[in-house]
């Protein structure tokens, strides 16, 4: 048995699966969780090589799915609901193709099914190895070295959930070798056959994760899908606009 992802399994009824994104952790959808819990059971999970879950040198979609199935056979857990976000939400697709007929249904918030060319995190990347190598004591310091490379502060904050004390350094709880190692393969994105399940793409309508261009691509892999854009938000849109999307998630269920 490989090992099992770290997770959070809450409430009962009908089970939502709760996928976060890059830099990201369990707690990441936690707006969402606290919500659907009053109705559903909520599985939220941290993904490899992120919040309390294993480290390894390999993060592959496949990998990353593999490991999903793994803890809901563990749980004994089918007839699910996926509900993923940016890398989770390829994560989520994933998962689906790989046992489709034990998803019920399909939510993707803010990512298309294609293969992005442009590197988005250079910063970030940069900002996170400025705190590896200078071993700061506390928060503060590792957040003031963040800035250095990382302009808005929203995302410092986002990052810095994830800091966390070792002997008298602040290290990340995400694996930054293995992200940086995979970097192009996270972005990167294989094709999948048609998926009948039904799926719903939620958009953040400022944001540039998904496309008017990537409807043949999300069509051709998920015939049975529908859109749904989220006015006056950015790739976080579940951040901004909590309630929103939350009305948009229940009603699709």
């Amino acid at each position: 048995m490989s090992q099992l992802l770290n997770y959070k399994l809450e409430g009962s009824g009908q089970t939502l699966v709760l996928l976060h994104g890059l830099f990201g952790n369990l707690d990441n959808l936690g707006l969402l969780a606290r919500d659907l819990v009053k109705d559903y059971q909520v599985l939220s999970v941290d993904l490899r090589n992120h919040g309390l879950s294993f480290h390894s040198d390999k993060h592959s979609y496949h990998t990353m799915a593999e490991d999903v199935v793994d803890l809901l056979s563990h749980l004994g857990l089918s007839n699910v609901i996926l509900i993923g976000h940016s890398m989770g939400g390829k994560v989520a697709m994933k998962v689906t193709e790989l046992i489709q007929a034990r998803v019920q249904k399909l939510i993707v918030l803010d990512m298309a099914p294609v293969s992005y060319t442009v590197h988005r995190h250079e910063n970030v990347l940069y900002g996170l190895q400025a705190v590896i190598d200078a071993k700061p004591s506390n928060r503060s310091d590792a957040i003031s070295l963040m800035s250095e490379h990382i302009e808005i502060e929203g995302v410092r904050q986002f990052l810095s959930k994830s800091l966390y004390r070792v002997n008298d350094a602040m290290a990340w709880r995400f694996n930054v070798d293995a992200i940086i190692d995979n970097y192009w393969g996270i972005l990167g994105w294989h094709t999948l056959s048609a998926i009948e399940v039904p799926t719903l793409f939620v958009k953040g309508e400022q944001s540039d994760y998904l496309l008017a261009e990537h409807q043949a691509d999300i069509q051709k892999q998920f015939p049975n899908a529908k859109a749904h854009i989220v006015s006056n938000t950015g790739h976080w849109l579940h951040a901004e606009k909590p309630k929103e999307v939350i009305r948009v998630i229940r009603n699709f269920i």
